[in-house]
C-alpha cells in the first residue's frame, strides 16, 4: 500500500509540475522552491535547484512582470503567445525531473507526457483569455490571472499532499480543456476575421477624387 502511495505521489507530481507550467511557469517554480527551501517537502534530487536563491530571484522577478502583464486585456494574449515556448518545454524538463534519478526511458516518458500535459494547460489558458478579452468588462481580466495563480499554488499543494485527490481533479480540467479548446478556437477564428476586415478597409484608402472637367 505504502509503494502505491509512493507512485501515486510521483505521478501526481510530475502531472502537477507540468500542468502548473502551462499555467503559469514563474508561480509553480516560486511554490515549489519555496516549499523546498522552507523545508516543508522534499523535492527529488532534480528539482533541488529550484530552492537555490538565484533562481528563486529569478523566478520572482519574472512573476511580478508576468502579474502586472497577465491583467492587461490584449497584453495578455501577446504575453502568453510569447510563452508558447517556454512554458512547453519548461514543463516537459520538470515533468522529467520530478520521477527522480530513474533509467533514461522512463524520464523521457515523463517529459513527452508533461509536454503534452504543459501544453493543453497552457492551449486553455490561452484560449480562455481569447474569449475573456472579447467581453467588454476589464475587470475579468483581474479576476482570470488572480483566479490562476491561486489555482496553480492550490494544485500544487494538493499534488504534493493529496495525490489522489488532485490526479481527480486533473482528469476534470482535462475533461473541461476538451470542451474549452473547440469554442476558444472560433473565437481565435473570428478574432482572425476582424482583423483581416479592418485591414482590408485601412488598405482601400479615401475614396478617389473625380478628375476635373
Amino acid at each position: 500500500m505504502d509503494q502505491l502511495g509512493q507512485i501515486a505521489g510521483v505521478i501526481s507530481l510530475t502531472m502537477g509540475v507540468a500542468w502548473a507550467s502551462g499555467i503559469n511557469l514563474y508561480a509553480a517554480i516560486l511554490t515549489l522552491g519555496i516549499l523546498g527551501a522552507t523545508g516543508n517537502i522534499a523535492l527529488p534530487p532534480s528539482l533541488e535547484i529550484l530552492s537555490n536563491p538565484l533562481v528563486l530571484m529569478a523566478a520572482g522577478c519574472m512573476y511580478m512582470v508576468e502579474f502586472v502583464a497577465d491583467k492587461i486585456p490584449g497584453v495578455d494574449s501577446g504575453w502568453d503567445a510569447i510563452h508558447t515556448f517556454i512554458r512547453i518545454p519548461a514543463g516537459a524538463l520538470l515533468a522529467a525531473g520530478a520521477v527522480g534519478e530513474v533509467n533514461p526511458a522512463l524520464s523521457l516518458a515523463a517529459a513527452i507526457l508533461g509536454g503534452g500535459l504543459a501544453a493543453g494547460s497552457h492551449a486553455t489558458k490561452a484560449g480562455s483569455r481569447l474569449l475573456i478579452n472579447a467581453s467588454p468588462e476589464p475587470v475579468s481580466n483581474w479576476l482570470a490571472s488572480l483566479s490562476e495563480d491561486a489555482l496553480v499554488i492550490v494544485g500544487l499543494w494538493a499534488a504534493l499532499h493529496h495525490p489522489l485527490i488532485f490526479l481527480l481533479l486533473l482528469a476534470g480540467f482535462l475533461c473541461f480543456m476538451i470542451w474549452l479548446l473547440p469554442k476558444a478556437w472560433q473565437g481565435l477564428k473570428k478574432l482572425f476575421a476582424f482583423l483581416g476586415r479592418l485591414v482590408d478597409r485601412g488598405g482601400q484608402g479615401p475614396p478617389a477624387t473625380p478628375p476635373a472637367p
